[in-house]
């Protein structure tokens, strides 16, 4: 098996989830899961052994009705339908095949389906596995690595699990289901059990019940199987619709006056004779006897749903259904409905009350009595923080909330809880099982020491905190369907080594200086850029001036101009002018 797994895990790496024929063209893989169900001569699957389907895929698939959007209306017929060249024929023809034929083939050939899905659609293939008996589903990774742990988690999930199937069950009979698991609980309604171990036992009782008779010396049969496993039980079932003191006959007895047979305590009157005690002929004036017709003083007689013969009524034939009783007071149509459904079609309508067929409660009978719907994957019901109730759960935890009551913010956080059993083990050495002192902290859990924690394990829940001397301490937990917790815990914290002061000294210089020098880059920076912006803004103002010519009314010319007039002549002489 493990040289199986190996060779696997080397094909599936060289082909990633997205490339052709692993993650597209899942509906024909849902197709050829179903082919891969029905055709086992070719595949050389042996008889006796456990057979594992892996159904590898990244998309949604295609089943019954979608077919129908092309146009194919007739149903898959669960034949494998390939020829020599194994091509499949009838892809024109037929619809694609339903879950529940699906699951029908792969029960009938003992086949675990594993479906290994991606992230995006791990909730749409696990609401399928509640739907076909013996499946299971994991995550796979984006690049398939961890095929092989998918594998070995499934493979552990369906060994450890026991879930009784029934084939052919008779249309009149109902059965009922009481599990009682390896922790000793009596599950109503459950006929599946989780978390078994090599050793342990789980028991189911099944009661039948007859909705009607289906005539005289009636045998039917139907097989109890565990889904998975080649066992089976068949359970013959032998309808008794005939009380035992009907061999015990008093033909002409004197307690009916002569005139009928007295058997199982009633009065079997021969022809032309009437009443309880076969005290009236027919014809004879029936006045006197139509007040032991009615059912009180003032009341109509026999309801007013039959006629007063005899002292007793003959009731009316009615369309809806039957009408009955000493005062014709009964029938079997008049009880609740749900949705249109006498009583819900989980029961049988007397007298206007519901009798609910084993597994439902109600005035309707619309309430399940089963708690699968309401087991959280830890395997309690309702988180243990609420009741199941008609299969759903009532939370009665203040502030849980959740369709498993799974979701309880104000709720003690169970890592804290945990805790105390944790450092408990650490304080003191040896498990629970040899140290008292710990026993009572951790009754309820189950210890398992490790060296190394599984951070992305999807069913346990990753707790930590730091210890006095600033170490890390891990540990997982799991609810186990028995109601303990599997702790899984590091033998040691984690420390971290103590830093060296040198190294923190020259790290902080070093820091402070780094620091300083950008410091000092940055406003040289920011400088130069100002300075450069100030230049540029000078040098354009400057290429734009106009500026207009004007003397400066106090400037005085350095040169000074004087003009003479004069006449000049030998007798006269005489001067006449300006001096500037």
């Amino acid at each position: 098996f493990a040289d199986a797994l190996s060779l696997l895990a080397r094909k599936w790496g060289q082909c990633p989830v997205q490339c052709p024929g692993a993650g597209v063209g899942s509906s024909q893989k849902m197709l050829g899961t179903h082919q891969t169900s029905v055709f086992q001569e070719k595949i050389g699957w042996r008889k006796d052994a456990l057979h594992l389907l892996v159904f590898t895929t990244d998309d949604v698939p295609h089943i019954a009705l979608d077919g129908k959007l092309g146009g194919l209306v007739q149903p898959h017929d669960g034949q494998c339908h390939l020829n020599e060249a194994n091509e499949y024929t009838v892809s024109n023809q037929m619809d694609y095949p339903s879950l529940a034929l699906l699951g029908e083939k792969l029960a009938e050939n003992n086949i675990n389906l594993i479906f290994a899905v991606t992230k995006s659609h791990y909730m749409l293939y696990k609401n399928f596995t509640a739907l076909i008996p013996g499946t299971t589903v994991e995550i796979l990774h984006g690049d398939s690595k961890n095929i092989i742990q998918l594998i070995i988690n499934a493979y552990n999930s369906i060994r450890s699990k026991v879930e009784v199937s029934v084939w052919d069950q008779p249309e009149d009979l109902n059965l009922f289901f009481t599990a009682t698991c390896q922790d000793g609980v009596s599950y109503p309604g459950q006929r599946k059990c989780e978390g078994l171990k090599i050793g342990d036992t789980a028991s189911f009782e099944v009661s039948a019940e007859a909705r009607s008779c289906p005539g005289r010396h009636a045998e039917h049969a139907f097989t109890l199987r565990p889904v998975g496993f080649r066992d089976s039980l068949e359970v013959g079932v032998t309808y008794s619709c005939e009380c035992g003191c009907s061999a015990r006959l008093e033909a002409d007895s004197a307690r009916c006056n002569g005139n009928g047979t007295y058997v199982c305590g009633l009065c079997e009157c021969n022809p032309g004779h009437l009443g309880t005690r076969c005290e009236c002929q027919e014809g004879e004036s029936q006045s006197g006897y139509q007040n032991l017709c009615r059912e009180a003083e003032g009341k109509p007689l026999c309801s007013g749903r039959g006629e007063c013969s005899c002292n007793q009524c003959s009731c009316f034939e009615s369309e809806f259904g039957k009408i009955y009783g000493s005062f014709c007071q009964c029938d079997n149509f008049s009880c609740a409905r749900n949705k249109g459904v006498l009583c819900s079609g989980h029961g049988e309508c007397h007298c206007g009350e519901c009798k609910c067929h084993a597994g439902y409660i109600g005035d309707n009978c619309n309430c399940s009595t089963d708690i699968s719907t309401c087991l959280a994957k830890d395997g309690q019901v309702c988180s243990d923080r609420g009741h199941c109730v008609c299969g759903q759960c009532q939370c009665t935890e203040p502030g849980a909330f959740g369709d498993m009551c799974e979701k309880c913010p104000t709720c003690p956080d169970a890592c804290s809880t945990k805790r105390d059993c944790v450092e408990c083990l650490l304080l003191h050495s040896g498990g629970p099982a040899e140290n008292q002192t710990c026993h009572n902290v951790c009754k309820d859990e189950v210890i398992t020491w490790v060296d190394t924690i599984v951070k992305d394990d999807q069913e346990a829940v990753l707790c930590f905190y730091k210890t006095a001397k600033d170490c890390v301490m891990m540990f997982t937990y799991a609810e186990l369907p028995s109601g303990k917790s599997n702790l899984t815990v590091l033998r040691e914290p984690e420390c971290g080594t103590a830093p060296d002061a040198t190294t923190i000294l020259l790290a902080v210089v070093g820091s402070i200086l780094l620091i300083g020098i950008a410091l000092l880059a940055i406003w040289k920076l920011l400088v130069t850029i100002h300075d450069r912006r100030e230049f540029a803004k000078f040098q354009s103002e400057r290429s734009r001036a106009r500026y207009e010519m004007a003397s400066n009314p106090l400037y005085r010319k350095p040169i000074s101009t004087h003009t003479v007039d004069f006449t000049f002549n030998k007798f006269n002489k005489s001067y006449n002018g300006t001096v500037d």
